[in-house]
């Protein structure tokens, strides 16, 4: 056991700097070379020297007193990763995985992360392009591209990155015009499931004082789910669902589409203009236009076969079968202009200042249930259609879509920096400002839903949803001795949130006609002539399709203006020692802040009595800050005439009031009919819904270690290993509702807590359950990487360099209980995926050619998975098998 007690973790971390880095080109974690360095002395057989801008200066890798992960343009392209998830598994404790939500990516690392991706929320990991934060989590997909260098800081950010940077940092940085010459490469990559993919870069120096610089990115690819029409109707005679030969489910948007529109293709494209102009010799000016545009299916989930082997939720089918009458429709595009100055005032000072404006634009449909739920056999709780109570029971059919109509999220930011060197100090100081203006119009439509078989929808229109957010900070860096260096820095934050105008429309779910519009009546439940609808008995002027007015006479829409505001100080203190001129070792403590919200406007009892008898009260169910404190040691080193570079980080994080969202207890309440509730609905008395809440502690010690070994000529080794072990405390509130009842009762599974009733009013309503030292989600204890490639000679100049790589990774869970249940667990076991590819380079390195495969195994892994509609499982799972070629040519 690496850490007998918690306590005996004061202070831990450093960077890492040795990867699964190959030659250049392949993928490398911190340490391993960018391209266009310069090796020591000439010499093809050192490491090169990496420079990274984690401290807002350029400095080495190895003289970096932070945890940071650089990759380059090359390294990326070998990788074939066109967004930050295809880096997933590549970087010490940082799991990336795609939500299928929002069409955004989300980003663990040191299993700090964020769990909403609407308008409302904002990333735990920030995002940064050429230094500039992105407020936007989709920001994510548009930015692999024409590169210099990505760069990973893991740990809280708080003092010159700042902004939602609790769990660490991204940062993206362009590659800029160059004034050395006129030149361009593109690349070319064709591979399986039909994927083309091509790349184009053109350099400029029109003269001594302009530089220009063009990319363009395109990639295509169809989907490798197994897409089907849903056409399913229920089947159950002896409770009123006769086959008619009409689906049951909602047929509007069903239509024949191709695989290369099936749910999990890729569709996309990117550009970028950049211009540099030097207007003397002190000042230079840059500006860049970049524009990305996803028209893609999106993501999917599908069966979990393995846990469902055995039990009547077996797969009758195949692993990535999906049954859709939704077909998926992805329209985002962002367009984004970043402009700056650099004026350097004198030879040690310099003042920058960057501005960047970014519209983001989406529409977005997807099929929630992908029909995964018809393949296994339901369950039936009395008679459905044929009595006036309905019935609480599993209906035989689940319909869910979810659409965004329209979106924009247009934001500003400015940030200004001013840098300079005085005598034995360094220091960097600025003002950042951030203002985000959104707009949404989101509808969530379950088509067919207990105890009636009416339509549940809900609008939410939100007109103008503002963010603010405002920052000064300073860090200094002060070498007190020849070999001591000291740093202090600190971050002075101030965030608001503001909806105006937000309406939230078709709250009531439950008998509530309003959405069929008159266009076609039901009846009565328990009438003669009552039918729930089928498929075809809905149309597109329906539910939100009507547009904002389709509930006009049935319901006011709940008004959600409300504005909240924090403020918060954020610092960094360390100390360096340069043991010599290849080593180091640091220590720091630093924290990292994320800023409070709400949701939307609610009454705290549903609009029902309390459980105390009085009426509910007007809240937004506002969220606090969370905050981190980061412990951190670190060692770099490199060895062996620098054909060796070693780094290692320990750390100790104490997390405290983490923000989770989903649905959440809000209040226990008097049942309309005022009588204890019956046993098929248990949870009549509770009013639980979507938030966002505040968990106690978290306590996260881990290890890094990273290391890139050049053994002998042409040969290089490189190998990462993680370790984290989060402990949750202090949330005696939860409540363990998962899969209550029958299915743990069929499954063999301990029964849910029996609700609690007793004096403590806080936590009346919730089946409690003892959390207290379990893991954060998406957080596997181990990591391992493992990767060799060997460069031989051939006749002419010719270069051959056959690579392989191991990714292992330890069991993770996706729940706070850490369910480890049969059947139903919310967890991936340990598991490894390999990588290999051969490449041939030509004499002067005028073009290249590559073969590759990824999950050479076909590794079947999840990065998600819950159990829904009974006991069958449904998860995210890492991409199947994926081989290709690709050819590059530089002029």
């Amino acid at each position: 056991m690496l850490f007998p007690t918690t306590r005996t973790l004061t202070s831990l971390a450093v960077a890492s700097a040795f990867g699964c880095a190959v030659l250049p080109g392949h993928a490398q974690t911190a340490g391993s070379a960018a391209d266009n360095t310069v090796p020591a002395n000439n010499d093809p057989n050192q490491i090169q020297e990496v420079k990274v801008t984690a401290t807002r200066h350029s400095t080495s890798l190895l003289r970096t007193p932070l945890a940071v992960t650089a990759l380059s343009q090359d390294q990326l392209t070998r990788k074939g990763a066109t967004s930050l998830r295809d880096l997933a598994g590549e970087i010490p404790n940082v799991v990336i995985e795609n939500t299928g939500l929002d069409s955004a990516v989300q980003i663990t690392i040191r299993g700090i992360t964020s769990t909403n991706f609407t308008e409302t929320g904002d990333p735990a990991v920030g995002f940064h392009v050429d230094g500039l934060y992105s407020p936007r989590p989709q920001g994510a997909q548009a930015l692999m591209f024409d590169i210099d260098q990505l760069e990973v800081l893991r740990g809280p950010q708080g003092t010159l990155f700042g902004r939602n940077s609790t769990g660490g940092s991204v940062n993206v940085i362009s590659a800029k015009p160059d004034f050395t010459g006129n030149y361009g490469k593109a690349n070319i990559e064709l591979g399986n499931y039909n994927k083309k993919q091509a790349n184009i870069v053109q350099n400029v120096a029109v003269n001594d004082m302009l530089a220009l610089r063009a990319t363009y990115m395109k990639v295509r690819r169809d989907g490798y789910a197994n897409q089907m029409r849903d056409l399913s109707e229920a089947n159950a005679p002896a409770y009123g669902w006769i086959p008619d030969g009409i689906p049951d489910v909602d047929q509007r948007f069903n239509h024949k589409v191709g695989k290369k529109d099936y749910y999990t293709n890729q569709d996309q494209w990117a550009a970028r203009v950049a211009a540099a102009l030097k207007i003397n010799k002190n000042v230079t000016a840059r500006l860049a236009y970049e524009e990305f545009q996803d028209s893609g299916a999106g993501w999917s989930h599908f069966r979990d076969c393995e846990s469902g082997a055995g039990t009547r939720y077996a797969c009758t089918g195949g692993k990535w079968d999906i049954n859709v009458n939704v077909p998926g429709m992805t329209d985002l595009n962002i367009r984004t202009v970043r402009a700056g100055v650099n004026w350097n005032l004198t030879d040690t000072a310099s003042v920058d200042y960057s501005f960047q404006i970014a519209d983001q634009r989406r529409k977005e449909t997807t099929d929630d249930d992908k029909g995964l739920q018809h393949a296994a056999p339901f369950q039936i709780n009395g008679n459905y259609p044929n009595i006036a109570g309905g019935d609480w029971g599993t209906w035989p059919l689940n319909d869910v879509f979810h659409r965004t109509m329209d979106s924009r999220y247009l934001s500003t930011v400015h940030e200004a920096q001013l840098k300079q060197t005085v005598g034995p100090v360094q220091y960097v100081a600025g003002l950042f400002w951030m203002h985000e203006r959104n707009r949404i119009d989101y509808e969530m439509t379950n088509v067919i839903q207990k105890p009636y078989g009416d339509p549940g929808s809900v609008l939410y229109h939100q007109p103008n949803r503002q963010v603010d957010a405002k920052a000064a900070f300073a860090q200094a860096d002060w070498k007190f001795m020849p070999t001591w260096t000291g740093t202090l820095g600190a971050r002075l934050s101030s965030d608001s949130k503001e909806d105006k105008g937000g309406e939230v429309y078709g709250r009531n779910w439950i008998g509530d006609t309003a959405y069929y519009r008159g266009w076609y009546n039901r009846g009565i439940p328990g009438t003669p002539g009552f039918r729930v609808h089928n498929g075809n008995d809905l149309s597109t002027d329906m539910g939100a399709g009507g547009g904002l007015g389709a509930y006009a006479g049935y319901a006011a829409p709940t008004s959600n203006d409300h504005k909240e505001t924090w403020k918060k100080t954020t610092w960094r203190v360390g100390l360096q020692k340069q043991i010599n001129a290849n080593q180091m070792a640091y220590g720091s403590i630093s924290t990292g802040y994320k800023a409070g919200g709400f949701a939307d406007k609610t009454d705290s009892c549903n609009y029902r009595l309390c459980a105390d008898g009085k009426p509910g009260v007007v809240t937004f169910l506002p969220y606090e800050p969370e905050t981190v404190t980061n412990y951190e040691l670190g060692y770099k080193g490199k060895f062996l005439d620098n054909r060796l570079n070693l780094s290692a980080t320990a750390f100790f994080m104490k997390y405290k009031g983490m923000q989770l969202t989903g649905n959440y207890f809000i209040n226990q309440i008097i049942p309309d009919n005022g009588l204890p509730c019956p046993a098929d609905q248990p949870k009549c008395d509770v009013y639980d819904a979507w938030r966002t809440i505040n968990v106690g502690k978290v306590d996260i010690p881990g290890l890094e270690i990273e290391a890139d070994w050049r053994p002998w000529s042409g040969a290089r080794i490189g190998g990462g290993f993680a370790y984290i072990n989060t402990k949750v405390h202090d949330f005696k509130e939860f409540s363990d509702e998962y899969q209550c009842g029958e299915v743990r009762a069929e499954l063999g599974i301990e029964p849910c807590p029996a609700i609690y009733n007793g004096p403590d009013k806080a936590l009346l309503g919730r089946r409690l359950y003892n959390i207290d030292g379990n893991h954060l989600p998406n957080t596997p204890r181990y990591q391992l990487n493992l990767s060799l490639s060997q460069e031989f000679e051939l006749a002419n100049g010719y270069r051959i360099t056959p690579y392989v790589k191991v990714n292992w990774r330890d069991k993770a869970y996706f729940d706070l209980r850490n369910s480890e249940f049969a059947h139903i667990g919310r967890y991936q076991k340990a598991y490894a995926m390999g990588d290999a590819s051969v490449r041939l380079d030509s004499p002067n390195d005028k073009w290249h050619a590559e073969a590759f495969v990824r999950n050479i195994a076909d590794s079947h892994a999840k990065t998600s998975g819950d159990s829904v509609m009974g006991g069958f499982m449904q998860a995210n799972f890492v991409e199947p098998r994926m081989f290709g070629v690709r050819v590059g040519v530089n002029y």
